[in-house]
């Protein structure tokens, strides 16, 4: 395990081309948040991107949580243009995902804002694949037959089909968060944007096996390397703050597992 306290641009363009697994991270949400004065613009997040594309092997994938701030009446609509960016230095916009959150009511004239993006950009088709299950309703039995429409415009009927016990989870995933909920570290508070630990282990779980290597470029509280580490995945991740980079090591080095003998290196710059 390897954590950097340093800009992750400056320190990517020195990693070799093609050696992460996957990336979970979620970058600073245009100025929704207070990132002690860290530049944050289009240039910025292109860079990051395609050094994120360059860096992660073929067959891995990057899952980017992201949302979108509301101004003068009007979504800004960065989350898409990230997303389309990707897709123009070479990523796959391999699935687009809602993160559901049970979010405190908005007063606003709008409905309620409980989820977030995460877009998963993956290097031509993904070489690992654990989805993550769910139990169905009525296995045991027989579907009755359905219908649907091909590109034609005809329709055509399935067959029936037997039930099985379970079934693969939908692209929306619901998790609580607020104080406990989000993670039991209570010192991992003092970062004003952290996403559960569930969804990052459910992420790493779903693109990566053991061994592998997964990055976070933009630690934040170290929610992904903490999970990285619990799940025996390798781990690299960086954080430009001073305060922050010092709350993910004291939350990597409270959380150690008892099976986990590797050495941590800490580089600071």
């Amino acid at each position: 395990m390897i954590l950097i306290n340093d800009n992750c641009l400056t320190y990517m363009k020195n990693m070799e081309d093609g050696v992460i697994d996957m990336t979970v991270t979620s970058p600073p949400y245009e100025d929704l948040r207070d990132y002690s004065g860290i530049e944050w613009n289009a240039n910025v997040w292109q860079n990051i991107l395609r050094e994120l594309f360059r860096v992660t092997k073929p067959g891995g994938v990057c899952a980017w949580i992201v949302a979108d701030k509301t101004k003068n009446f009007s979504e800004s609509g960065e989350s898409f243009r990230q997303a389309l960016f990707a897709k123009e230095i070479g990523f796959c916009l391999y699935d687009t995902m809602i993160y559901q959150k049970d979010s405190p009511p908005c007063n606003d004239n709008r409905y309620n804002q409980d989820f977030e993006y995460i877009f998963i950009f993956s290097k031509g088709k993904p070489t690992r694949w654990n989805p993550i299950m769910e139990k169905t309703k009525n296995h045991g039995s027989y579907q009755c037959s359905r219908s649907y429409r091909i590109s034609n415009g005809k329709t055509k009927k399935m067959k029936k089909s037997f039930i099985k016990k379970e079934k693969t989870k939908s692209n929306i995933w619901k998790y609580q968060v607020g104080f406990q909920k989000t993670t039991k570290d209570t010192y991992a508070y003092e970062h004003p944007a952290m996403f559960p630990e569930n969804l990052a282990r459910d992420l790493i779980i779903t693109w990566t096996n053991e061994g592998d290597l997964v990055f976070d470029p933009m630690m934040g509280s170290g929610t992904t390397g903490k999970i990285a580490m619990l799940l025996n995945r390798d781990f690299i991740g960086i954080e430009i703050s001073k305060r922050y980079f010092q709350l993910v090591k004291k939350r990597i080095e409270r959380n150690k597992p008892l099976f986990f003998t590797d050495k941590i290196e800490y580089v600071i710059n």
